[in-house]
């Protein structure tokens, strides 16, 4: 049998939380994203930043679920984020 590597909400959630950020246990993919990008600081948006792209660059395949939620509140607070703090 083969078995593929998954990127499943748990792993999200456990991904955020190694890294720090303030996760409740049994968020969605959706509301996690939510709690990682209040409060973004230059810090948090580079560690953010780095675990998408490690994320998006790895073999592993991330459930729909998962890359929707960080396609729609990751992504988008990261990109305004950067925008307002480079354009000063």
């Amino acid at each position: 049998m083969m078995y593929a590597d998954l990127i499943d909400q748990e792993d999200l959630l456990g991904q955020l939380k190694s890294l720090g950020f303030q996760v409740p246990s049994g968020s969605t993919a959706e509301q996690a994203c939510e709690c990682a990008v209040r409060g973004l600081n230059n810090e948090r948006a580079t560690v953010l930043r780095t675990m998408v792209k490690q994320m998006y660059t790895s073999s592993a395949t991330i459930l729909p679920a998962v890359r929707q939620a960080i396609d729609k509140q990751l992504l988008p607070a990261l990109a305004e984020y950067q925008q307002s703090h480079t354009s000063r």
